[in-house]
């Protein structure tokens, strides 16, 4: 197995991944979202695979540069902003004066995506909308991000916001203390946001996952597309049954917290240092895990699904399970649970995993060994720990952090040249007038 490990590595080896090709290289991206962590996630994994992301700011800069906890800032960007900030290029350019207009419409004549989060139809009404550019550049791949999407009944003229995103898609209503468990008090018994910009996140995945698939399909056919994405729906796609449970029944689940009305035993309990998410569903694995803690007896009284899946055994089988887990450290759980599921004479696998908070995941020398987690030292925001990309461990074309972000319109002199060919003294200019 020890060679499985070494070959595996050896292919996808961190330390060599500025060695290799990049998957996107020669495709020019303008993210000229606002305020949209969808957009900017998207754009960012464009980037890791080696995109030219062009990062269209107003000149005052993006409004989710300052999106930041408590209002910590690292040389004057937010914490959020400097995550998604990885290999673009930043130029300023206020799109809503006629010589930004004629600027952007240039810029997108020579690139090949567009990703922006206007209101719906509101860069259309400027002139700069997918109608408009696809005219000049048929090729153009155009991600429109928006929360209602950019037609239907309930179509709005606003923007994406996280907040609405999760509370639109089933899964804030489904996430909470459990309704059905009378030792929660009844005020603590709503529907809770994820804990991070789940909608903004999960959007701007999909949104990248449709630009690729559009890059492909340009290759065969040679035309571009209009992508409309609305977070909500990418974020109701994941709402697994819950949807197909109510048209079935036509009753709702009701939110769980730590139970689950599908499959358990699988709960997070307490631990005596922490908490562990534990596992044992199926029958011979529910056998498994009250061998474990030695409580055979449950098994007995809980033997099937049928036992298993009403809400108040589930109560009584976790708490059961926790007052063996608080007698124990985290480690020790999974250790138990690893040499129980070695031992081929015991009966099914417990599944065991130690609850990470962000101190203990920035302490995991695994992450470090990925390079999922690293100490980025950037020329101008010197040395911060990131996430790394989540593309990585491509054999052929993995992803790669090049410079972690730039200040507003650092590139602006780089790019206007490059791109539109204009100089120094058209920038004063430009400056002057506040296009830029």
């Amino acid at each position: 197995m020890r060679d499985y490990f070494e070959w595996a590595k050896s292919l996808t080896d961190p330390a060599k991944v500025h060695e290799k090709p990049e998957a996107l290289e020669g495709i020019r991206v303008l993210d000229i979202s606002y305020g949209n962590f969808a957009a900017l996630f998207a754009s960012s994994i464009l980037a890791e695979l080696g995109a030219e992301v062009i990062k269209i700011e107003p000149p005052e800069g993006d409004i989710a540069r300052k999106m930041t906890p408590f209002g910590i800032k690292h040389k004057d960007t937010g914490l959020a902003f400097l995550a998604e900030g990885r290999n673009k290029y930043y130029i300023t350019l206020n799109v809503y004066t006629e010589r930004g207009k004629e600027l952007y419409k240039k810029m997108v004549k020579k690139s090949d995506v567009v990703i922006e989060s206007f209101k719906p139809g509101e860069a259309d009404e400027l002139g700069i909308g997918y109608k408009n550019l696809a005219e000049e550049n048929p090729r153009l791949i155009y991600a429109a991000i928006s929360t209602t999407g950019s037609f239907g009944p309930g179509v709005k003229k606003m923007r994406s916001y996280d907040i609405i995103e999760q509370a639109r898609s089933t899964l804030m209503y489904m996430t909470g203390e459990a309704e059905f468990d009378p030792e929660v008090p009844e005020e603590y018994k709503i529907p809770l946001r994820e804990g991070n910009w789940l909608g903004w996140y999960t959007g701007g995945a999909w949104t990248a996952y449709g630009i690729l698939l559009a890059i492909f399909w340009r290759e065969k056919s040679g035309k571009g597309q209009f992508i409309d994405v609305s977070p909500c729906e990418c974020l109701l796609r994941h709402s697994n049954y819950f949807l197909q449970y109510y048209h079935e029944s036509k009753r709702v689940v009701p939110r769980s917290g730590p139970y689950d009305p599908a499959v358990f035993a699988y709960t997070v309990v307490k631990s005596r240092d922490s908490y562990v998410f534990i596992a044992g569903y199926s029958d011979p694995n529910w056998k498994g895990l009250t061998d474990l803690i030695g409580r055979p007896d449950l098994f007995e009284r809980f033997p099937t699904p049928k036992e298993r899946l009403v809400f108040e055994n589930q109560i009584e089988m976790r708490k059961e399970i926790e007052k063996w887990s608080l007698e124990r450290e985290s480690d020790e759980i999974i250790r138990l649970a690893q040499e129980h599921n070695l031992d081929e004479t015991k009966t099914g696998t417990v599944v065991v995993g130690k609850v990470y908070s962000p101190k203990q995941a920035s302490e995991n020398d695994a992450h470090y060994e990925r390079d999922i987690l690293k100490i980025f030292r950037d020329p101008y925001y010197g040395e911060l720990l990131v996430q790394g990309s989540s593309f990585g461990k491509m054999s052929e074309t993995p992803g790669r952090i090049k410079w972690l972000c730039r200040p507003i319109g650092a590139d602006n002199v780089y790019i206007y040249a490059k791109v539109l060919g204009l100089d120094a003294k058209d920038l004063k200019l430009l400056k002057e007038t506040k296009v830029i």
